[in-house]
């Protein structure tokens, strides 16, 4: 059964670690006043724990807020340390993310455009 068909514009992973017990509210006042986005948007904003094996991911889909929620039973994700505020990942990121990966994969084949054919 699918529950609701989530698309998004953009993923943004809020670097380091946010409070895991900030609810809908606190998280989309992180995104507001820290991160200076819209938390209204097609945008999916993710966070992670202190301990690196909890997430939540926020949306709005339209009439409200979804919060997804996955704690790893065994491992840690491989979060971004740098207290950089957001950054912006592909969709490419976020599965390497979700399958225990570095976002940056350092022998991963670049996207490129060609400048011509011949």
């Amino acid at each position: 059964m699918l529950v609701k068909n989530i698309t998004a514009e953009h993923v943004f992973l809020a670097c380091g670690h946010t409070d895991m017990r900030k609810s809908i509210d606190g998280l989309a006042a992180i995104v507001q006043q820290n991160f200076k986005l819209d938390p209204f948007s097609k945008d999916v904003f993710m966070f992670c724990g202190r301990r690196k094996d909890r997430i939540k991911a926020l949306f709005w889909d339209g009439d409200g807020f979804s919060l997804l929620y996955k704690r790893l039973d065994n491992g840690k994700f491989c979060w971004p340390k740098s207290q950089n505020d957001v950054i912006n990942i592909s969709e490419q990121q976020l599965r390497w993310l979700m399958e225990g990966l570095e976002i940056c994969q350092p022998k991963s084949i670049k996207m490129s455009r060609p400048k011509s054919i011949i």
